[in-house]
């Protein structure tokens, strides 16, 4: 896990390159350095050691005069080791250094046979790659300057005012100047009518154990974020029972506005059933309030939903790398897979819904994965997905979506994940939290966080401020005050159209009220579906 700069082209101050990877070092706090190429490119790394704490400082060299720098995990890199590549000699035990010798095994066409998350680039020469994992579980971000000089790099901060133009670098994809973009990653699924698998429930549980398993992979301390929904809790439940065969106890983490937010009391709960090393951790309104600017930064969105989620989640972070653990398994994705979120339930047809699923999939790199990132990565702590592992996505993906369909079972959203783990003769989780309703991390900490929030912005606003947004932010314009707000603080740290342009929000569809809060949909059991009505302008 770190933070990576790339610059291809030739004159660019070191000491400037230096400052810019530097931006990035709460991605990597343990180590950064920088290398010049003799041709003048320049790659630059901020490190968080996971993996070979003591050789594996980047660029790593291949066999040659290849280099990488790379931020992520390779979880199959031993496995590559001995088979594919065992004919390599390397220099570290690093994960990262199997993606040099691929490229220098294979060319370019090699993305498909790593196993992890990763964002990476290979310069050889002139010659150089850069890619991104299937799903974008790690961020990436490209552009180019005046002099036509390429940068590549895990956040736009450090980029933002070098190039005249930038943008999100496409999940599953690779590029190189000879080929542009290649899609990589073309899973079957992607095709909505490929969804006619019938349902199989041991193998919803053995695939997502595996996908668990492999993310247990580290040489520093590691944890779960449990809020005690159905995601976060299944995690929680897998990754005890697998540290239990080694002898060891998962630490746990959950975070509410007090004692008695209903994600603290169910994570109590799970917590309790599993005998983990538990930890609550407790933030105010007004601590929310505080670091919306900085946190903004660190995030490089203005969409609200990630805004609202990513405020507990900064603080439990920072809480977990302070205890010493570096490494969080989370349970973003299984909503998207699942047709989990309550608006779901509103589905025309079990076409739509597949439909659904697969964009939101697609997307995910836009809104919970840039959240679990950089929320995390802000403290120098990695999150892992084990829900998006790319072997349980076949499985997940293409299951019939009349299986999946919240109607078909009474409105219980995630029916067939929660009754693969129903196993009443060996219990993963207490009933009442496997069988919980969906609950939206951002109103499960406490449903004041977002109350209280929203009346905070719509007092820093004006109704002029407002009804003037579409001229002040004609791209993707803020329609409510905390938008706005929000808004004003993005492009103060990112004045460019580029950045604006890197931001995609989160509407939950066929649902009247499209305020991302899950209260919002009428089928919650704390409904408001009036919440930020009050500061839409109309």
């Amino acid at each position: 896990m770190c933070g990576i700069l790339a610059i291809i082209g030739k004159g660019k101050d070191e000491e400037l390159v230096k400052k810019l990877s530097k931006s990035m070092s709460h991605r990597g706090p343990d180590e950064s350095d920088l290398h010049v190429m003799e041709n003048g490119h320049i790659l630059s790394h901020e490190r968080l050691s996971i993996i070979d704490l003591h050789s594996g400082k980047q660029p790593i060299q291949g066999s040659s005069t290849a280099y990488v720098v790379h931020n992520g995990e390779v979880y199959n890199h031993q496995a590559l080791r001995d088979g594919i590549l065992k004919e390599h000699a390397f220099r570290t035990k690093s994960d990262s250094e199997v993606i040099v010798h691929l490229y220098e095994e294979f060319g370019y066409d090699f993305c498909n046979k790593i196993d992890g998350d990763f964002a990476f680039v290979v310069i050889n020469g002139d010659d150089f790659i850069a890619a991104r994992d299937p799903l974008g579980v790690k961020p990436l971000y490209y552009g180019l300057d005046e002099r036509g000089r390429i940068y590549f790099t895990s956040e736009m901060k450090s980029i933002a005012d070098q190039c005249k133009t930038f943008s999100t670098f496409p999940p599953g994809h690779y590029y190189t100047q000879k080929t542009g973009f290649v899609k990589y990653y073309r899973p079957v699924y992607e095709d909505y009518e490929k969804a006619d698998q019938n349902l199989d429930l041991e193998l919803i549980r053995t695939t997502l154990t595996e996908a668990t398993r492999k993310r247990l992979m580290s040489d520093v301390p590691i944890g779960v974020l449990l809020s005690g929904g159905l995601d976060s809790s299944l995690t929680s439940a897998i990754a005890s029972r697998l540290l239990a065969e080694e002898g060891k106890k998962l630490h746990s983490f959950s975070i509410g506005l007090d004692a008695d937010a209903p994600d603290v009391l169910a994570a109590r709960k799970v917590a309790d059933f599993l005998g983990t090393e538990h930890h609550e951790i407790y933030f105010t309104v007004e601590d929310g309030i505080k670091i919306l600017d900085k946190l903004i930064w660190h995030l490089e969105t203005y969409d609200l939903t990630s805004i609202r989620a990513s405020t507990p989640m900064y603080f439990l972070s920072k809480a977990i790398s302070d205890s010493g653990v570096k490494v969080v398994l989370s349970g973003e994705g299984a909503d998207e897979i699942f047709g989990g979120y309550l608006y779901f339930r509103s589905a025309p047809s079990a076409v739509e819904f597949q439909k659904e699923t697969i964009e939101r999939v697609q997307k995910l790199f836009t809104a919970d994965l840039l959240r679990a990132d950089k929320s995390t990565m802000a403290h120098g702590l990695e999150a892992r997905v084990p829900f998006l592992d790319k072997a349980f996505l076949e499985v997940a993906m293409r299951i019939k979506p009349e299986e999946k369909q919240p109607k078909t079972y009474d409105g219980k959203e995630k029916y067939i994940l929660r009754k693969a783990f129903d196993t009443p003769e060996d219990p993963y989780l207490p009933a009442e939290v496997l069988w919980r309703q969906k609950e939206q991390f951002s109103d499960g900490v406490g449903y004041n966080w977002i109350d209280q929030l929203i009346e905070y912005c719509a007092s820093q606003v004006t109704d002029e401020q407002l009804s003037g947004a579409i001229a002040e932010f004609p791209y993707n314009s803020p329609v409510t005050k905390e938008a706005y707000f929000y808004r004003s603080i993005f492009h103060k740290h990112y004045p460019q159209v580029s950045a604006a342009q890197t931001v995609r929000k989160w509407i939950p569809k066929w649902q009247e009220n499209q305020d991302p809060s899950g209260r919002a949909n009428s089928a919650h059991v704390k409904a408001d579906t009036e919440i930020a009505k009050a500061g839409v302008n109309v």
